[in-house]
């Protein structure tokens, strides 16, 4: 690329629209995408489509203009939905989408809206509406270098190393956030139980919240509405130092995650919050691969059994193999050691 072309792309201006999936997890990865883009096109606007679930993320993602709060259902076309989102993005004059998902339901709005370029992996027969393809996506091992593969020119090579999806929450509402909550400023541990599917739980949460506590450390339980039960589970077996800090709205989890020093959570988003806002995180792995869905930091760990499970990974939402042993063969013990380790070297860090 010679000098004239890199000026060229640098005053380029048309705004950028990115579909990501709608997952939490997979929604924080995608911010991957947007690292690129803005490396690339400096002044181009990148919006983001969003639920209403995801919306509170995209007041944390560095290089994101605004977001487009829209509530698809998941069990069909709404292609009536779909007609007036197209109307709002033609609207907006976006220039370039991006399309994640391989669906032919995330393409139908930015064909009807006429965005003029619409990149996306070739998936479910979508000729016509998406126009500049993708290939070789099954070439690529973690689901964030497929985002930003879809951002990269045609025939540029791929980096060696993608840029990590990354939140910033500023230190004063974390402070805000504290001072609502009550919490203090002494060691504290956020657990994610939390996640889709069963299998994906780690069964041992309540102990693991008892062993730390009993080492003076504070314990917060983070989740959404569905894990309440589970929450006070866990706050009747660790005792007065766990408190349950689920509830209905995301930010709220983001905000306890950014204010702990460690979190512990399943393979599920709240991981990969937490892994995305820095916070040193363990990841507990049993039917998943850590290879393909790690949380994506330097301070990030994974823990899996150490024993052998040939049905390990199965990738399926519910066990129905060896009676859950992936998850079960991990005590709470070890997890708790870790996590303690974490901690020292935080607070050593910290005191330096």
């Amino acid at each position: 690329m010679n000098l004239n072309s890199i000026v060229t792309e640098a005053d380029e201006t048309g705004p950028i629209l990115i579909i990501p999936y709608m997952w939490i997890g997979d929604f924080v990865r995608g911010h991957t995408v947007v690292r690129v883009l803005k490396e690339r096109w400096p002044n181009r606007p990148v919006d983001i489509l969003t639920t209403s679930l995801c919306a509170p993320l995209l007041d944390y993602m560095p290089g994101v203009r605004a977001g487009i709060v829209w509530n698809l259902p998941r069990s069909r076309l709404a292609l009536l939905q779909q007609w007036r989102l197209a109307a709002l993005l033609r609207e907006r004059r976006y220039q370039t989408c991006l399309i994640m998902p391989r669906t032919w339901k995330s393409a139908i709005a930015p064909a009807l809206a006429g965005i003029p370029e619409r990149v996306g992996f070739v998936g479910e027969f979508r000729f016509g509406l998406v126009n500049r393809w993708r290939w070789g996506e099954k070439a690529l091992p973690r689901l964030i270098d497929k985002k930003a593969a879809l951002a990269l020119p045609d025939g540029a090579p791929r980096p060696s190393e993608w840029p990590v999806p990354q939140l910033r929450v500023p230190p004063q509402e974390v402070e805000r956030w504290r001072q609502a909550n009550g919490v203090g400023t002494g060691p504290a541990v956020a657990l994610a139980p939390g996640s889709v599917g069963s299998g994906k739980r780690w069964p041992y949460y309540g102990e693991a919240a008892r062993l730390l506590a009993a080492q003076g450390v504070d314990v917060w339980v983070v989740g959404g509405p569905g894990e309440k039960d589970l929450a006070n589970e866990i706050v009747a077996a660790g005792g007065s130092k766990v408190r349950d800090l689920t509830g209905t709205d995301l930010r709220n989890g983001v905000l306890a995650l950014a204010a702990a020093q460690v979190a512990i959570s399943n393979d599920s988003g709240l991981m990969h919050v937490a892994a995305a806002l820095g916070t040193p995180t363990m990841g507990i792995f049993g039917p998943t691969s850590p290879y393909h869905w790690a949380p994506l930091n330097g301070l990030a760990a994974t823990i899996q059994t150490k024993t052998h499970v040939p049905c390990q990974p199965c990738h399926r939402p519910i066990c129905r193999m060896n009676d859950h042993r992936c998850m079960r063969d991990i005590p709470a013990t070890e997890v708790a050691e870790i996590a303690g380790r974490v901690l020292a070297e935080v607070g050593a860090r910290a005191a330096r």
